[in-house]
């Protein structure tokens, strides 16, 4: 696969990750650790039965068991912190500091063999992130309070671990993206332990909301993690850092759409600096 065609496949996460907000308001009342497991269920089984049925199973078998704790670290650790993070401290704060990954995925990826950071890559990379700072902040903000440091610390571990989970992954480019499916499963089993031990059990309670959460495990919380291990491996992941800030603008698209939310000014605003922050650490790749 060429290095243009695994960035692209690698942009269709973020394009599935814009489908998160809608599918987890449609999931309500579910908490969110049951939906994590219920999620990634369905994901890491689907990953299986493909494996499977294109007869990579002994492949499985021959993946080192610190490449599969490494991987259930990521999957697991991020969304544990950024849930509780946005339990801990106002969303739009939290939010806004957990979306530092794509940013430190840039800067992160210059530490990697054959991969050079220039100027571009970083003022594409700060337009993107003023961009998704006008998305997430644009509901109201109360400002930022000492009595919600330990959830802004906890989203600011929430991107490291992201953001460290993308670029490490770069380094394991031996290890077949079959391996993601053993990652859900394993994440699905620590948080269904998870909420047992702190949340109530709550199921969707309409045909929507189941509907809801099996769109979640096959798209955002399922085939988005493999496109984008492929993306992260063999593609460019300092476009792919950069064009993650697409996420939080489409999704408050697809939103507005769905009549969830309601278009403005800021949402033009962030198209923008997005579009033109990842035009920007484009061409500074183009000409590498």
């Amino acid at each position: 696969m060429t290095r243009t065609r695994a960035t692209a496949v690698g942009f269709v996460a973020v394009l599935l990750w814009s489908l998160l907000a809608l599918f987890t308001v449609g999931s309500s009342p579910t908490p969110p650790l049951l939906l994590n497991a219920v999620c990634f269920s369905i994901g890491g089984t689907l990953g299986l039965v493909w494996t499977w049925a294109n007869g990579g199973l002994g492949q499985l078998r021959e993946v080192r068991w610190t490449t599969y704790l490494f991987g259930t670290f990521g999957l697991f650790g991020y969304h544990a912190l950024y849930f509780s993070a946005l339990r801990m401290a106002p969303a739009a704060e939290a939010g806004l500091i957990a979306y530092l990954w794509p940013l430190l995925i840039v800067l992160l990826s210059g530490l990697l063999p054959g991969e050079h950071l220039k100027i571009g890559h970083l003022f594409g990379a700060c337009l993107g992130f003023a961009g998704a700072a006008v998305i997430i902040a644009g509901g109201g903000s109360t400002g930022f309070q000492a009595a919600h440091l330990p959830g802004y610390g906890l989203a600011l571990l929430c991107a490291l671990t992201w953001s460290g989970y993308s670029v490490l992954s770069r380094r394991l480019g031996d290890t077949p993206t079959s391996s993601v499916a053993v990652f859900c499963v394993a994440t699905a089993i620590a948080s269904g332990g998870l909420h047992l031990m702190v949340e109530d059990t709550v199921w969707p309670d309409s045909a929507f909301g189941w509907a809801s959460v099996v769109a979640l495990g096959l798209g955002p919380v399922g085939l988005a993690f493999y496109v984008w291990d492929i993306g992260v491996k063999q593609g460019d992941i300092q476009i792919l850092g950069t064009a993650s800030y697409a996420a939080p603008l489409l999704s408050t698209l697809v939103l507005v759409v769905a009549g969830i939310a309601a278009p403005s000014w800021g949402l033009a605003i962030a198209a923008v600096l997005i579009t033109g922050g990842a035009t920007i650490a484009a061409r500074a790749s183009m000409r590498r």
